[in-house]
């Protein structure tokens, strides 16, 4: 797991694993759901974390592209949403 992650005996303060760290874990991105991948928090906002390289590290594109391609595939889109939102970094370089 990422260093820096929220360690914490209460599993309910645990920060969920991110689609990247699964992938690098597996070998490659697990296919056993979206659904599962998303944390549902306050009035039914559902949220995945793609996550990515460390900083100074890799491409962190490369993150984003393989978490979209993923739910694309796992069919994350095909729930009723009204919105779809993508909170991605500035100053991404590769």
């Amino acid at each position: 797991r990422s260093e820096g992650r929220l360690h914490s005996p209460d599993p309910a303060l645990q920060a969920p694993l991110t689609i990247m760290e699964m992938a690098a874990e597996a070998g490659t991105v697990p296919r056993s759901g979206a659904g599962r991948r998303a944390e549902v928090g306050y009035g039914g906002v559902k949220c995945v974390e793609s996550g990515g390289p460390e900083p100074g590290v890799g491409c962190a594109g490369r993150g984003v592209i393989t978490a979209i391609n993923f739910l694309e595939e796992e069919g994350a889109y095909e729930d009723d949403l009204d919105f779809v939102f993508y909170d991605v970094l500035g100053d991404v370089v590769c």
